[in-house]
């Protein structure tokens, strides 16, 4: 794990990045703490590509059938909100 502060990360922010690939970097900022970048493990994905184009399809016959709110103005949409 290597610390390094916010400064630094900004000014080698590549050489860092490709660091937390393989290790955890962590950048302390004086003002906000620190943070911690860790490389993924696994796919953290909740859905499969399969799955996520099924949805759009999905959506698409949706308002090709009609089934859509048209929202063209900010009052309709304060409107729209409202009512969810």
């Amino acid at each position: 794990m290597k610390v390094v502060s916010s400064r630094e990360f900004r000014s080698r922010m590549g050489e860092y990045l490709r660091e937390a690939l393989t290790s955890e970097v962590v950048i302390k900022s004086r003002d906000f703490g620190s943070f911690k970048l860790v490389p993924l493990t696994e796919d953290d994905t909740l859905m499969t590509k399969e799955e996520f184009f099924a949805k759009i399809d999905q959506a698409i016959e949706r308002v090709r059938a009609g089934q859509y709110t048209e929202v063209t103005n900010k009052e309709e949409l304060t409107a729209f909100l409202a009512s969810l």
